[in-house]
C-alpha cells in the first residue's frame, strides 16, 4: 500500500513540471505535458498562435542555443531539432530534422527526476546549427523529446523562428530526414529504460549519456525519409560525450564534407540570472579527429586563476575564470558555471535534489532520498 502510495504521489508532483523549451522562445504559453498517446495534438500540441517570427531570428551558419525549464527530465532520454516551412503546421506538415541528441537530453547524469519544479531552470543546455544551405525566410522550429524513464511518451514544443542571410536553396530541405515520431498511436513506439537511437538522425548527431549508457533502436513502422540521396552533406558525425569525466571527445563516423566542420561554441540569446549566459563547453563540439582530441585533453587540463569568493566553495559572481565551461558544485547543493571568462551567479538545486562537491566538466545531479525516488519513478507519467 506504502509503495503505491509513493508512486501515486510522484506522478501527482511530477505532472505539473514536466519540461518546457524555453529557448528557442515558443509559441504563446507551450503546454508542458507530453502529446495525446492517440497523437490527436499532433504537431506542437494542437494549433500554434500568438508568434512573433522576429523573436528567433537566426542567421545562416549560426549555432543556437537549446534550453529548458521545469523538472520532470524523466532520466533524459532522446530528441531532435526539426523545421517545417508550414507556418500553420497540420498533421499533413513535412518536418525536417537539423540536428539529433541521442541519451542526456534534456538532462544528462539524472537517474530520475530533478525534484518538483516547473520553473527550474535546467542546468544542462544544448546547442544546433542553423543549416548554412537552409534558405532564408521563415520557419516553425520544433524540439521533440522521448524520455528514458516512465511512459513511453512523446513531447513536443514549437517556436517561430527566421533564418536570415543570403544564398541557400529552397531545395535542400528534401536532402534532409524526416521527424522521428513514436508513441503516438502510428505504430513506432520507443523501448522503457533506454535512450533512443533514430533510424535516420541526419548530419548533425550528438550522443550523450545519461546516468546509464543503454541505447537502444525504437520497434515497429517506424522509417520515415532518410532525405535525398543527393545531400550535400551525406556523411553524418557522431558526436559522443563521456558522462562524468573529462574524456575526450570522439567522433564515431568520420564526415568527408560540410559536416566535418567544427561547431563553433554557441552563440546565447538567453542569459541566466546575473546576465551571464552559460555556453556549452568545447568539450561537446565536434572534432575532426579522435587522436587530436584526445591530445589536446591530455595537454590542457582545466584551471582557473580564481580563488573562491563566497561560501563553500563558491566564486563572486564575476570573478574572471578560464576553464571555459567548467561546473562548481557548492556545497552539494548549489552550482554556478565559469561562462564567458566569468563565473556566474550562484543558484540552488531543487528541494531534495544534491550535486557532487567541487569543480568538474560536467555537472553530476542526484536525488537526496534515492531509495523513494526510485520507488516511484518507473510510473512516473
Amino acid at each position: 500500500m506504502l509503495s503505491k502510495t509513493l508512486a501515486f504521489l510522484g506522478m501527482a508532483a511530477s505532472a505539473s513540471a514536466h519540461m518546457v523549451m524555453t529557448s528557442p522562445v515558443p509559441f504563446g504559453n507551450p503546454n508542458n505535458s507530453p502529446l495525446d498517446a492517440s497523437g490527436s495534438d499532433f504537431p506542437c500540441k494542437g494549433p500554434v498562435s500568438g508568434g512573433d517570427f522576429s523573436t528567433n531570428s537566426y542567421a545562416q551558419g549560426s549555432t543556437q542555443k537549446l534550453a529548458f525549464k521545469g523538472s520532470a527530465v524523466h532520466g533524459g532520454g532522446s530528441c531532435q531539432v526539426s523545421v517545417t516551412t508550414d507556418l500553420s503546421p497540420t498533421t499533413a506538415s513535412v518536418w525536417k530534422v537539423i540536428k539529433s541528441i541521442e541519451g542526456g537530453c534534456p538532462a544528462q547524469n539524472t537517474e530520475g527526476n530533478l525534484g518538483n519544479d516547473a520553473n527550474l531552470e535546467d542546468p544542462y543546455t544544448y546547442s544546433f546549427k542553423i543549416p548554412e544551405d537552409l534558405a532564408a525566410g521563415q520557419y516553425v522550429f520544433a524540439w521533440t523529446w522521448f524520455n528514458k524513464v516512465g511512459n513511453r511518451e512523446m513531447y513536443m514544443n514549437c517556436a517561430p523562428v527566421t533564418v536570415t542571410g543570403s544564398g541557400g536553396s529552397e531545395g535542400f530541405l528534401s536532402t534532409l530526414p524526416d521527424m522521428f515520431k513514436a508513441n503516438i498511436g502510428n505504430g513506432c513506439s520507443t523501448p522503457a529504460n533506454t535512450d533512443v537511437e533514430f533510424p535516420n538522425p541526419g548530419n548533425e548527431v550528438e550522443q550523450l549519456n545519461g546516468a546509464t549508457s543503454a541505447f537502444a533502436a525504437p520497434s515497429g513502422n517506424c522509417i520515415g525519409s532518410p532525405g535525398s540521396p543527393g545531400s550535400p552533406t551525406a556523411s553524418a558525425t557522431k558526436t559522443t560525450a563521456a558522462p562524468t569525466t573529462a574524456a575526450p571527445t570522439s567522433t564515431k563516423t568520420s564526415a568527408t564534407s560540410s559536416a566535418s566542420k567544427p561547431v563553433s561554441s554557441p552563440i546565447a540569446t538567453t542569459s541566466i540570472p546575473g546576465g551571464v549566459f552559460l555556453p556549452i563547453p568545447g568539450s561537446s563540439t565536434t572534432k575532426a579527429s579522435t587522436t587530436a582530441a584526445a591530445t589536446a585533453t591530455a595537454s590542457a587540463a582545466p584551471t582557473t586563476t580564481a580563488t573562491p569568493g563566497g561560501g563553500s566553495g563558491s566564486f563572486t559572481a564575476g570573478t574572471a575564470c578560464t576553464s571555459e565551461g567548467q561546473w562548481n558544485c557548492v556545497g552539494g547543493s548549489s552550482y554556478q558555471r565559469c561562462a564567458s571568462g566569468a563565473w556566474t551567479v550562484v543558484q540552488p538545486l531543487a528541494s531534495g535534489m544534491t550535486c557532487s562537491g567541487g569543480q568538474s566538466s560536467e555537472l553530476t545531479v542526484k536525488v537526496a532520498n534515492e531509495r523513494a525516488i526510485r520507488r516511484a519513478v518507473p510510473l512516473v507519467a
